[in-house]
Parts: C-alpha cells; structure tokens; sequence
C-alpha cells in the first residue's frame, strides 16, 4: 500500500486537450505502462506496486496501468470509448464519501483495496462531490472472451500505434506531395530532372 508522497503527487498530468473535454480538469493520471510500454521514471517512483504487477499474470491492454485522481468537487462527464475488446479494473486507495460511478444505468461507488471492473464501450461517468481527492489504480486488461488471433491483431496495431507516435516508424512523404513541392520550388534543378528520368524519387 503506497501512499502517495508530495513528488509523487506531482507527477500527474492531465491528457490530451481532447481528452480535457471528456475527462473535465479534475481527471489527471500517472501512467505507469501504456500501449505496452512501460514507463520506467514513473514505475520506480512505486517500486511495489510495479514489482507486484510485473509478478501477476495479468493481459495488460491499449492505455495500460495509471494512478487516477479525481479532484474535490468535479467529475467525469458521459463518454465511451468504443472499446469492447477490454475491460477495465478499478482497484479503490483513496475513496472519499459519497464518490460514485455510474455505467449505463447502474451507479456504484469504490471501495478501498477492492475492484471493479467495467467494460468502458459502455456510457459511464464518475462523480467527487467531497472536499477530498478521489484516487484508484486502474488496469486495461483484454476482454476474456477474445480470441487468440484476435488479441495479436489489436497487439499488433497498438504496437504499430505506439511506435508510430515514438517516431519509431519512418513517414514517406506522398509522391503528389513531393511532386507538388518540387513544382513550388521552380522544378527541384538536376534532383527533379534525374528522378523523372530514372523513375528514382525516393
């Protein structure tokens, strides 16, 4: 059980302006792994918690591991994010009075040390009335019900989806584009000259 220390506390950060339009400005995370990747500066500010995740066999999925916060006095807004591959798994640190969460037209509320776990395809919106901070660990894992040839293709494409954001994977510039910078340009000299007569643009 790690509590969380004032540096810890200030490593959560909100996501995507996108994102700030669901989450609202109370969300913020600490991402510990994500599209499988682990983040190894966060991870080894909570030594115990990552070495108990890295000992269970769980099949951790798209947005991975993170600590969420909810600030006193806000919420998260109806939204679903269109996954009904994965399920996700809230385990409840710090849950104050009257906090709650609500998918489809079922509300529940966390309790400290215990899961719940939500297909988040479905509308689901959360709620911190209190004048306390709202905290749970929550875990991605794939959907049981999938399929083996169905869990490596979606393994596959967050894979090429986190190397692509990386800058792991090399953007070819379209010939149109290309083509089109070259006409701006004056013709691209001898280089344009050479590839339209070899056929060699790149």
């Amino acid at each position: 059980n790690e509590r969380l220390s004032s540096p810890q506390q200030q490593l959560f950060a909100s996501d995507s302006v996108w994102q700030n339009q669901v989450m609202g400005q109370g969300w913020s995370a600490i991402r510990l792994q994500r599209l499988g990747v682990w983040n190894q500066d966060n991870c080894r500010q909570f030594p115990a918690t990552y070495d108990l995740l890295q000992s269970l066999n769980i099949p951790l999925a798209v947005r991975g591991v993170c600590f969420a916060r909810q600030s006193p006095n806000t919420g998260v807004q109806p939204h679903s994010d269109g996954r009904n591959f994965i399920l996700t798994s809230h385990l409840g640190l710090q849950i104050p009075k009257d906090c709650w969460i609500q998918v489809g037209e079922e509300r529940r509320s966390w309790q400290v040390g215990k899961l719940l776990t939500l297909d988040t395809s479905f509308t689901h919106s959360t709620g911190n009335p209190s004048d306390e901070e709202r905290h749970v660990l929550i875990i991605d894992h794939w959907h049981p019900e999938l399929t083996e040839a169905e869990r490596a293709a979606l393994e596959f494409v967050y894979d090429l989806r986190n190397k692509y954001e990386s800058g792991m994977v090399p953007v070819r510039t379209p010939r149109a584009v290309k083509q089109q910078q070259q006409q701006e340009s004056g013709g691209g000299g001898l280089g344009a000259l050479w590839s339209k007569l070899t056929g060699d643009d790149g």
